[in-house]
């Protein structure tokens, strides 16, 4: 299998059109989907946007910049989990330095399972503080450098990118739970594909749920992308079967496949997802390539129990971590990476279509602890 660097260049034999409106939010209202998406099976092509005339208007304010590189945009979508560990630190520590004991051990436990990463990797870092300081004064660049250091181990997974197909098609499943950011982080992974010039075809496999199948045709039109749908309610795993087919005849290099929501406890239904495995295995063998499973940062520790289930019905071999900018969580990664063995591959850091970053744990350990050390200053 080849590796593929999500935000590199590649020798692009046929460049997708960039997508047309980037900055527009992912989730549409119901009426502006349904006028949007009409004709569109199969094409992927966008159709005309009407003229809208100017609206006159005073010197309208510049929109806001986003921030610069990828270490800062990690921090932007980080800062609520950044901001409960600083409070919560800062008053543990102070300025003056506190001696490791009980109390404070415990103290320090607490806080860390606040940002939800979980009792094991919490318990590892509070056991690795007392047997470096314990019966000592620790100071607040002491604490971070300590638990950098044991975050990392926990979390070393290689360079964690996508790895595709030797020649011919890489197909790619998402699985999730409903309202996990599944169908938003579909289109996103597309625009990195189609930015990178990779040729993509969609499968709308979410057949149960009509607002997934709209939502994701019209970003298949803006993103210049075939998709393949099927009726509402109809066979998921024909929708995949028809989807890498269509790839593989087309000599698309890559087909990203959405499977319906569900929940971990639904046993007949996470059986459907070794079907749809077994399906695309016919089409192209040893497919799906990758199997990413889309967890919400904003669940915290649910998100485990969410990857069990998956991870042991569609042998995940990856996760996306959405929504990570909207939560105090965003320590959940470090258990799910600790208890599955999985990598996390991807972060959600906001809501437009290029918000989607390969995740990295040195920036996301150095995001989690950032300005810690000042607090002591």
């Amino acid at each position: 299998m080849a590796l593929w660097n999500p935000f590199g260049k590649k020798k692009s034999k046929q460049p997708a059109d960039p997508p047309a409106q980037k900055n527009d939010p992912l989730d549409q209202p119901a009426d502006v989907a349904a006028a949007e998406s009409a004709s569109v099976a199969g094409s992927g092509q966008a159709s005309a946007q009407p003229a809208v005339a100017p609206v006159a208007a005073p010197t309208p304010a510049p929109e806001p910049e986003k921030p610069k590189g990828m270490f800062a945009r990690l921090k932007s979508a980080m800062k609520k989990t950044v901001d409960v560990l600083n409070t919560d630190i800062r008053d543990l520590v102070g300025k003056e330095g506190r001696l490791v004991d009980d109390e404070f051990l415990d103290e320090l436990f607490a806080y860390l399972i606040k940002t939800d990463m979980g009792v094991g990797p919490a318990g590892k870092i509070r056991d690795d503080i007392h047997s470096k300081f314990r019966a000592r004064k620790l100071f607040m660049s002491d604490l971070v450098d300590s638990a950098k250091v044991t975050i990392r181990e926990i979390m070393e997974q290689g360079d964690g990118t996508m790895e595709m197909a030797d020649s011919g098609t890489t197909v790619v499943m998402v699985v999730g739970v409903n309202g996990a950011g599944k169908t938003t982080s579909i289109a996103k992974l597309a625009n990195s594909f189609a930015a990178n010039g990779y040729s993509v075809v969609l499968g709308a496999g979410d057949t149960f749920r009509a607002a997934a199948v709209e939502q994701l045709t019209i970003w298949s039109q803006r993103l210049g992308c075939s998709i393949v749908t099927g009726k509402q309610g109809s066979d998921p795993a024909s929708v995949a079967y028809q989807a890498v087919e269509k790839a593989k005849t087309d000599n698309a290099e890559v087909c990203i496949v959405d499977t319906a929501g569900r929940l971990q406890t639904q046993s007949n239904l996470m059986d459907e997802l070794g079907k749809i495995r077994r399906v695309m295995d016919k089409v192209i063998p040893g497919a799906p390539h990758e199997v990413l499973l889309v967890l919400d940062a904003t669940a915290g520790q649910n998100a485990i129990s969410q990857a069990r289930g998956f991870s042991d019905a569609a042998g995940c071999t990856g996760i996306v971590l959405a929504k990570l900018d909207g939560s105090a969580k965003g320590g959940v990664a470090i258990p799910i990476r600790q208890e599955f063995n999985l990598p996390v591959k991807f972060v959600g850091l906001g809501e437009s279509i290029e918000d989607l970053a390969p995740f990295d744990v040195d920036q996301y350990v150095e995001a989690l602890f950032d300005e810690m050390e000042e607090l002591e200053n």
